[in-house]
């Protein structure tokens, strides 16, 4: 028996009786958090600095190491 682990697809909050992870979770285990709020932000912020440092002075694209097209940023 794997503990940790539900043995049933997905039930949306409902416990399911016999299943190891939903018994630790009616004795009261923490759920486990996805962090998942926040991602795009990050990811965007990511970007912006990356374009930022490409295009500064003295960066890649200014000091010719993109090449004749420069294609950076075509994500």
């Amino acid at each position: 028996m794997s503990f940790g682990k539900h043995t049933h697809g997905p039930n949306f909050g409902k416990k399911v009786d016999g299943c190891p992870r939903c018994d630790e979770l009616k004795a009261g285990a923490e759920p486990v958090r996805q962090e998942w709020r926040g991602q795009a932000a990050r990811d965007e912020e990511m970007r912006r600095r990356s374009h930022e440092a490409h295009f500064a002075p003295g960066g890649p694209h200014a000091t010719g190491q993109c090449g004749p097209v420069c294609t950076f940023g075509d994500w």
